[in-house]
């Protein structure tokens, strides 16, 4: 039977920061349960720790520190924005689930950016791309990146007014009407959402705004370390997202609920694991009890028939439960956003994120220079 260590014996083992032990629990390199005796505490396997701690303890040469600067899941770089802590997603030192009852998300950008002043994201009142959306978010960064000023030797302050125009353009590029009121209200105007539409707007930037080290946050760090501008970092980051193991999971969710409209959702599900792809929209490796933010965006929306279908069939075949990519889906389903909707609330959430840690990265004042190791055919000369 396998040993169980409390989280102070497993870091004690590993000699690392609990960032560092989450990011490796993320990625399935440590086992992790509930503590039987306390529901609240976790517990981790002590044979995972142990070849985990063998393979640090091999020794660290130049090239080793250098891969594992961005080795997946073993992130070097301390921060202070937001971590998951026991299945809670906390933004400097508060829950963000909390945070999402009432605050907005200019509200929480003050809270990320540790800013004294509040947050305005104004739009420009120029004439609204047409169509709004994602190519217009992309077009819109990269002009301003292209005239940005570079990022080094600029105040916090600085960094955080450059950072709420370039996002105030950047809602206005995905459609937000042009304005001073909250973002989210603006944004449900531009897309024609009712009151209620706009609170469930709120709720999902809100709890979108930061999530740890993830990719998209590290490529934001990396630009923000050679002295990009802001709009040129934040670029960086809407690039990464793209991808559909981040971001980009919200159109193979919105591809799953169709298919289950079409099909059947014990149909739908059989069809995308019969073709060796994972279930989108469930499951995820820091919330093994379900996430919190899934479930506090659910309870603020109106979950049509096929979704609530497709969630009970997916949890009956995998016993995972929906994340936040799932309630995204909901979200747009059940007031009508745009179909990319998932992305474009992803992307603007999480560019307050972004914005956190472009300053932290440049009040840092190191530079992230990882170095690549040659595996290929060598040829004397």
């Amino acid at each position: 039977m396998s040993e169980w260590l409390s989280r102070q014996e497993a870091l004690e083992r590993l000699k690392v920061r609990p960032q560092t032990l989450y990011a490796y629990v993320s990625r399935g390199r440590i086992g992790m349960r509930p503590d039987e005796t306390d529901p609240r505490r976790s517990q981790y396997r002590a044979d995972d720790i142990a070849a985990l701690a063998t393979r640090r303890a091999r020794g660290r040469s130049p090239s080793a520190i250098a891969e594992s600067a961005i080795a997946w899941g073993e992130p070097s770089i301390a921060t202070a924005i937001s971590t998951v802590l026991h299945g809670r997603l906390i933004y400097r030192g508060q829950e963000a689930v909390a945070l999402a009852k009432l605050a907005t998300l200019e509200e929480t950008a003050a809270v990320l950016w540790a800013s004294t002043e509040p947050v305005a994201f104004k739009a420009p009142s120029s004439e609204q791309p047409d169509p709004a959306g994602r190519a217009s978010a992309f077009a819109q960064l990269a002009l301003l990146a292209s005239q940005g000023r570079p990022s080094l030797g600029r105040s916090a302050a600085s960094l955080c007014t450059e950072a709420a125009q370039t996002i105030g353009a950047l809602a206005r590029s995905l459609g937000a009407a042009a304005g001073t009121a909250p973002v989210h209200q603006r944004l449900a105007q531009g897309w024609s959402v009712n009151e209620a539409g706009a609170e469930a707007i709120r709720c999902a930037l809100v709890l979108l705004a930061d999530h740890e080290l993830n990719a998209s946050t590290f490529t934001t760090r990396v630009a923000a370390s050679t002295g990009a501008s802001p709009a040129a970092c934040l670029l960086a980051g809407l690039a990464t997202l793209t991808g559909p193991r981040h971001g980009g999971a919200g159109e193979a969710v919105m591809q799953l609920a169709e298919d289950a409209a079409t099909h059947g959702a014990d149909a739908a599900i059989r069809r995308w694991l019969g073709h060796d792809r994972p279930l989108p929209a469930f499951g995820h490796p820091l919330y093994p009890d379900g996430d919190p933010r899934a479930t506090a965006l659910l309870a603020v929306i109106p979950v049509d028939e096929t979704l609530q279908q497709l969630k009970k069939a997916a949890i009956a075949a995998t016993g995972t439960y929906p994340n936040v990519d799932f309630a995204l889906a909901a979200l747009t389903r059940s007031f009508g956003l745009p179909r990319d909707a998932p992305f474009q609330l992803f992307a603007l959430g999480r560019s307050i994120g972004w914005a956190a840690h472009i300053v932290e990265q440049i009040m840092s004042g190191s530079i992230i220079r990882p170095r690549g190791r040659y595996e290929g055919p060598v040829t004397k000369f």
